[in-house]
């Protein structure tokens, strides 16, 4: 249970408490989940509930608002953002799969 209390991507606030915490107006929220640059957990009853990252993707929605991207932009640039992130992890396994490997040679060799 504790792990839960912790879970940065745990919907936990609502939305004008996320939008609060973020500077935003309620509606902007909505207008973004509209666009698909975030997607809010639901309560059964079908109320967002925004989690840490969340709030950290609304605030980088903001930033980039703010220094003139669009809102076709802003998508583009979190979905090259996500994808980047996703291949970074990749790479990172890859370097392992063949640390592991190069181990396991050196061994054989001996």
């Amino acid at each position: 249970m504790a792990d839960r209390v912790h879970d940065a991507d745990r919907g936990v606030y609502g939305i004008s408490v996320a939008a609060e915490l973020v500077g935003l107006a309620a509606p902007s929220l909505r207008l973004y989940e509209a666009h698909g640059l975030l997607e809010p957990d639901r309560t059964p009853g079908g109320t967002r509930r925004y989690s840490t990252n969340d709030l950290e993707r609304l605030r980088e929605i903001a930033g980039l608002l703010d220094a003139g991207v669009n809102i076709a932009g802003v998508a583009r640039i979190l979905a090259l953002q996500d994808e980047n992130r996703r291949l970074a992890g990749q790479v990172e396994s890859l370097r392992g799969q063949v640390e592991g490997l190069r181990r396991r040679a050196r061994a054989g060799q001996r």
